[in-house]
């Protein structure tokens, strides 16, 4: 009775809260948002200037009283009043789209390995952003069932989900996470390796936008076509504008640390998966979700490593949003996959 209630009343809400963007579900309606997790604030009224796409453009380009946050730091909470009123943000938008009367139902994306502490910060921000009931569910989880993997089969299914903060190796099977590792070597990193690799061969200082920019365009892990780009940034000798020409080489020597290290970690969590569950992951191959898993050469890479088939998911930035989606759909049927947290909100 109450569930159909609920149902006609009030809007079901998926999200998944990345480092570096944050996709937000809404049920009947696909994907609706897709912005940065950046939040701009004004620190002599303390208010918000701006939140996702419109803060972004500011990033680098505020004057001293006003900040550009990202109040998501390696997939958790860092900065708790900044990340509600993004939710808030989010959700208002989303809620805009299917007006309802009752506060919806919001499930969230959390990086695996996160503690009861941290998961607790996302229930309460997401309450306090207006949320009636709030559901976790981890992100590599939720992107097997985004990209229709058997997750609820007693057969081992591996997703890499390669975020903006953090790379979450997880090995599914039978409705749970049978071994994971949370690696805090993602996007971010790598364009901090990007920059670093400016100042130190080029002389020249660049944003975190740029690189981000420059690794998107010309960034791979393995050796194919000629890339090049020009890069833009101030020359630490001089203290002027400089550019300089970068090719796909040297933003590979930039990155290669980082990404050895990212397959690395895939190889321990391989190595620590019961044989049964090894054996199927041999037949049925790794998958590669995220933004991350868009970079040049890295599933080439990992199969030399590993030698396992790896597969990059159709449309792997939204996987882990479209499976929150599959889940608030079929509610009932995906309860076992939630994270059982340690107070129930589901009105009974």
């Amino acid at each position: 009775m109450f569930k159909k209630f609920y149902k006609m009343f009030s809007n079901d809400i998926g999200i998944d809260l990345g480092t570096a963007n944050t996709l937000v579900y809404l049920k009947g309606h696909g994907i609706v948002i897709n912005e940065p997790s950046v939040v701009v604030v004004n620190q002599k009224t303390g208010q918000i200037v701006a939140v996702g796409a419109e803060a972004k453009q500011m990033l680098g380009r505020t004057p001293g009283h006003v900040r550009a946050v990202r109040p998501i730091v390696d997939g958790v909470i860092s900065d708790f009043e900044v990340t509600e009123e993004m939710l808030a943000y989010l959700i208002g938008k989303a809620e805009k789209m299917s007006k309802k009367f009752i506060r919806p139902r919001v499930l969230v994306g959390v990086p695996t390995g996160i503690t009861n502490v941290e998961i607790r910060a996302v229930e309460d921000a997401a309450k306090s952003a207006g949320a009636r009931e709030v559901h976790i569910v981890e992100e590599p989880m939720a992107g097997a069932v985004g990209i229709a993997l058997p997750v609820k089969e007693p057969i081992g299914s591996v997703v890499i989900d390669i975020g903006g903060g953090t790379t979450d190796v997880a090995v599914i099977s039978l409705s749970g996470v049978v071994r994971s590792k949370n690696l805090k070597i993602a996007g971010d990193r790598l364009n901090t390796d990007i920059i670093n690799y400016m100042k130190d061969e080029f002389k020249l200082l660049i944003g975190e936008k740029t690189a981000e920019n420059v690794k998107i365009a010309i960034g791979s892990v393995v050796p194919g076509e000629y890339m090049e780009a020009e890069v833009r940034g101030r020359d630490l000798v001089t203290g002027l504008p400089r550019e300089v020409i970068v090719t796909d080489t040297d933003i590979r020597e930039a990155i290669m640390p980082s990404i050895l290290t990212l397959v690395d970690g895939v190889r321990e969590v391989l190595e620590t998966t019961p044989p049964e569950l090894l054996s199927d992951s041999m037949h049925r191959g790794l998958v590669l979700i995220g933004g991350g898993a868009m970079l040049r050469g890295l599933d080439e890479l990992l199969h030399s490593v590993i030698k396992i088939p790896i597969y990059v998911a159709e449309d792997p930035l939204t996987a882990v949003a479209r499976g929150t989606g599959v889940i608030l759909e079929h509610f009932d049927d995906y309860k076992e996959v939630l994270v059982k947290t340690t107070h129930d909100v589901s009105p009974r």
